[in-house]
């Protein structure tokens, strides 16, 4: 699944061919307005103001205390992007939006785009520096508290849709018993699987920070002592002995360097049961010059920016995991999240 320009007549698609339409100008003027937009749409209401019904633009001024001209302009860009219709002067959403835009829906992405909008926009004009000086925001260790709270609930928006693939086709025991979810804070994926097996329960072993603001999504879960936070960090805990059988280390390696990676990898393979798997769950980084695919490059390039790592590859996860003495078990790549996988090895 990919982001493309796509000619719809003709005289489009001969211009695109002969190179004559100047692409940079969509990716720099045009995509950005997309992005701020529909944030700001969210941030402001104006997704969950039409969930009743359709609203007349006179009406949604009204309600939200906005500027009519520069509502009405914010409304025309949604509709030509998909989020709206328009007709007899009414504005009604979207079956997409209505599923992905709105706070209640359980595939929601609502709290990433309040992240997004509140906190990490201004991540974006350290950029320039970034690539200067290869120093990234280092993020974790820059959140207030309320901001805390937003990543949380950007990290539960961000699992709505893969957390239940994760529970369906993980390639775990059927008989394990416990689990260790190293920086799972929210507790969608332990949760996902706790489901699937009646015998399993998790520990989430992640930062206090996270955790103060964790805890009440963890309780919507409603698994009991099933899954329970414990508060630590992955880079200097010891995961113990022959205690799990499963280890999910789930969109943390791409904070991690190398280095890094490799000493929670040999902690890990400590800490597993015969029999048991160890799984990084992660955007693939594809390399360069593979076939195209923005969302692992993208998010290599923002995971530098936020934490100064990135994403990494399918052999370099794997090369991780053999060092520390696990033998390579299985990749499955998500069909509901393009350029995501589970990279898998056994004990």
């Amino acid at each position: 699944m990919q982001l493309t320009i796509s000619p719809e007549n003709p005289l489009e698609w001969f211009a695109l061919r002969a190179n004559l339409v100047a692409v940079p100008i969509l990716h720099v003027q045009i995509m950005p307005v997309l992005a701020k937009a529909v944030l700001e749409a969210a941030d402001k209401g104006v997704f969950e103001a039409t969930k009743n019904g359709p609203k007349s633009l006179d009406s949604l001024t009204s309600e939200l205390r906005l500027n009519k001209k520069a509502l009405g302009e914010l409304l025309g860009l949604l509709t030509a992007l998909g989020y709206f219709t328009y007709q007899d002067g009414l504005f009604s959403l979207t079956s997409m939006a209505r599923r992905f835009a709105l706070k209640d829906d359980p595939r929601s992405v609502y709290g990433m785009m309040i992240f997004n909008n509140r906190v990490v926009w201004d991540w974006m004009s350290q950029l320039g520096t970034y690539l200067e000086t290869g120093e990234g925001v280092h993020y974790h260790d820059k959140l207030t508290p309320e901001q805390w709270r937003y990543y949380q609930e950007a990290m539960v928006a961000a699992s709505n849709t893969e957390a239940p693939e994760f529970g369906r086709r993980a390639p775990v025991p059927k008989h394990a018993r416990t689990m260790l979810d190293i920086g799972g804070s929210h507790g969608q994926h332990s949760a996902a699987l706790c489901r699937r097996l009646s015998g399993l329960s998790s520990v989430i072993l992640d930062l206090p920070e996270a955790i103060d603001q964790a805890a009440p999504l963890l309780a919507r879960q409603n698994m009991g002592d099933r899954v329970r936070h414990r508060p630590g960090n992955a880079l200097t805990d010891d995961f113990g002995d022959a205690q799990y059988d499963i280890v999910l280390l789930s969109s943390l390696a791409h904070h991690f360097t190398p280095e890094q990676n490799q000493q929670v990898a040999d902690k890990v393979a400590r800490a597993l049961r015969p029999g048991g798997v160890f799984i990084v769950n992660e955007f693939i980084r594809p390399e360069t010059g593979a076939r195209p695919e923005l969302l692992g490059s993208s998010t290599d390039l923002f995971y530098g920016l936020s934490s100064t790592a990135g994403n990494y590859s399918i052999d370099e996860i794997s090369e991780w995991q053999q060092r520390a003495g696990l033998k390579p078990h299985k990749v499955v790549r998500y069909r509901t999240v393009p350029g995501r996988a589970m990279v898998v090895a056994k004990k």
